[in-house]
């Protein structure tokens, strides 16, 4: 169970890591569409584990690599939108969040049949 605590730093990293997604994705990751889906702090506030959508790229996970090659990068400027909210920013963590294409692999077999 999460603390409100949690909770509000899971919100607040998910709003703001959005943001610099949308704003970094063309320099960074030549365009792909990158979506936090959820972030999971840790009871310590020391990690924060982020679940990504991604899309407009056909090899998820050399983007996915690529996103934590630059995770100090995009550590060093959520720090700065947040530093007045944090003491000490949690380090990041970032997942493949496959629900969607979960989804859409049960409507396709839905639909087969």
């Amino acid at each position: 169970m999460e603390s409100t605590r949690q909770q509000k730093i899971s919100r607040l990293v998910q709003k703001e890591l959005g943001i610099i997604f949308q704003q970094e994705s063309r320099n960074l990751f030549n365009g792909a569409m990158i979506t936090v889906t959820k972030v999971q702090v840790t009871k310590d506030l020391a990690i924060a584990r982020a679940n990504l959508s991604l899309f407009g790229t056909k090899d998820k996970t050399a983007l996915l690599e690529k996103i934590r090659h630059h995770g100090r990068e995009l550590r060093h400027h959520l720090a700065r939108q947040v530093h007045d909210q944090l003491r000490i920013m949690p380090e990041l963590q970032f997942f493949i969040d496959d629900s969607l294409d979960y989804i859409d692999n049960i409507d396709h077999l839905l639909k087969e049949t």
